[in-house]
């Protein structure tokens, strides 16, 4: 009878264990990544993870052209100097993807 008892307290904590490691991890959705939408209060700080390539290659996505300076600032946004529809622009590349002119 204890044999029993112990061995169906095993299977209880083993089913729990299984079913707490099953679970979909949550995320923080508040400041993702990379936005499909600009964000209006950008660029935004925060830790950057695009590279030097990938950060002209966005701004060109942008449609700027001649990006040139890109340089990784203290607050995690990539600035540089550019050109978009033939006028020369400071363009910055946030940790979200965004993409802005300096006013």
């Amino acid at each position: 009878m204890k044999k029993l008892m112990i061995l169906s307290i095993g299977v209880v904590m083993t089913a729990s264990v299984a079913l707490a490691q099953s679970e979909t991890p949550k995320t923080s959705q508040t400041t993702p990544a990379v936005k499909t939408e600009q964000n209006p209060g950008a660029p935004v700080a925060g830790k950057n993870s695009f590279t030097e390539g990938q950060a002209k290659a966005r701004i060109e996505e942008a449609g700027y052209t001649d990006v040139t300076g890109l340089k990784l600032d203290d607050q995690g946004v990539w600035r540089a100097s550019a050109t978009k529809d033939g006028k020369q622009a400071n363009v910055s590349l946030d940790f979200q993807g965004n993409v802005t002119m300096a006013k």
